[in-house]
């Protein structure tokens, strides 16, 4: 089925045009569960192997059922072309080694994933990767730190666990005068927000999370939106501009368009260079349960975003509560991002700061009985943790601060449950949450 129209319910189930199976008309997508593909003939081969045609190699590199997935989140966030990776981290590692080497750097927003700070400042550094923070609360942030050595600017749209939209059209016009393409990490708002459409370049998701839903597979995903000019300016992108010697001298920028009739090189050497070097491949298996969640992410996201408000109207009246976290919880500018960039939801995610500091924000998480204490985000059931503890561990005093991260505050995915539950569990919590453990004294 094709659809000319740009409704998430419907791509999410038909994108891609994936009918039925051709051998079996099995309605449901197979997991091809093979390491390897038959080749008609020698010339087949060759040409695949010498990307004279595209077609199934090798499951390190592509697979049948990773394909389906490929094409529908492709379509679900408006892009030409999908790579789906073994994790979020796998997508966010790719789309920075995709575009930048040794001596090279990327221009970061401050407000990041603390695994993400973490791979920039540490991991990345040592590969030779500068990563430069800018503060997005001004897009000029991000011009001021251009050189000739800037490869890409790089942000999350509603970033964990700040919650700050990030200003995508500002940044990206910013990028487009110096062809630098903008990677935005759309993870914790899927469905809610297009950053294509604002003129990002690249999208990335951990699909492990909201477009997954159900926290039972890991994966990633890279959209190329096919809207960047990857050759306008070769001395700004040297790996799509410069011959590639594990290809024969193959200049991405230039043979993929010829190759394909698309402008798609950003996907096409992820796949061809970064995943068949380095292994990251998603299993079928997880590919295949990916899209299950794909399915329902439409539906999912408006009911995460409708309880979300709803208990955000709720924290800002209860007596432990000193601060509530949400996209539209900000100072005027920033909060009225949320209204220019998130359409049919302010996000999921609601972050909170209470009264009786970190002691307080133990005990409340120790005290909620509905909510499950995990590190993950955008799973259907509610969920809460305490990042400075967890998840952002590895940062400094300074990064945490950079982050949004206090020590008293915690953090909340509001699930898809009845939203008279969710309430019932956060007040029982909170309100236990002010009173000292008491021991026995014996």
């Amino acid at each position: 089925m094709s659809t000319k129209r740009n409704n998430p319910e419907t791509i999410a189930i038909h994108g891609g045009n994936y009918r039925s199976d051709p051998t079996t008309n099995a309605v449901a997508v197979p997991i091809y569960r093979t390491t390897s593909y038959e080749f008609t003939s020698t010339d087949h081969a060759a040409n695949l192997f010498a990307l004279k045609e595209f077609g199934n190699i090798y499951t390190r590199i592509m697979n049948p059922t990773n394909d389906a997935l490929e094409k529908r989140v492709a379509a679900l966030e408006g892009g030409l072309a999908c790579l789906t990776v073994s994790s979020g981290q796998t997508a966010s590692t790719f789309a920075i080694l995709n575009v930048a080497q040794a001596g090279d750097n990327i221009i970061s927003s401050t407000d990041l994933y603390g695994g993400t700070v973490s791979l920039f400042t540490h991991t990345l550094s040592k590969l030779g990767i500068e990563i430069r923070y800018a503060d997005p609360s001004d897009p000029k942030n991000f011009e001021k730190l251009v050189d000739d050595k800037t490869r890409a600017f790089y942000g999350e749209t509603l970033p964990n666990p700040y919650l700050r939209v990030f200003p995508i059209k500002e940044v990206s016009d910013i990028g487009r005068k110096y062809n630098i393409p903008l990677i935005m990490d759309n993870t914790a708002s899927p469905v809610i927000c297009k950053p294509i459409e604002h003129g990002a370049a690249i999208v990335i998701h951990s699909l492990t999370k909201y477009i997954g839903g159900h926290g039972t597979a890991v994966a990633g995903s890279i959209v190329d939106s096919g809207n960047f000019d990857w050759t306008a300016d070769p001395n700004r992108q040297p790996l799509f501009n410069e011959p590639d010697a594990s290809y024969g001298g193959a200049i991405w920028g230039k043979v993929v368009p010829e190759l394909t009739g698309a402008n798609i090189p950003f996907a096409v050497r992820a796949r061809v260079c970064l995943l068949r070097d380095l292994g990251s491949a998603l299993a079928p298996d997880n590919a295949f349960a990916i899209i299950q969640g794909l399915e329902t992410v439409a539906l999912r996201m408006k009911q995460h975003c409708e309880n979300a408000q709803k208990v955000v109207n709720f924290l800002k009246t209860h007596d432990e509560v000193t601060k509530v976290i949400y996209s539209t919880e900000h100072e005027k500018t920033i909060a009225d991002r949320a209204s220019k960039y998130l359409k049919g939801g302010n996000g999921p995610m609601v972050g909170i700061e209470l009264k009786g500091g970190i002691e307080a924000g133990k005990k409340f998480i120790e005290s909620l009985k509905m909510f499950y204490h995990v590190a993950n985000i955008g799973d259907a059931r509610s969920l809460a943790i305490h990042p400075a503890s967890t998840t952002h561990s590895q940062l400094n005093e300074k990064e945490l601060a950079a982050s949004g991260v206090t020590q008293s505050y915690v953090r909340l995915c509001i699930g898809i449950e009845h939203i008279d539950d969710i309430i019932d569990d956060l007040n029982q919590a909170l309100n236990k949450s002010s009173k000292p453990n008491l021991k026995a004294v014996v």
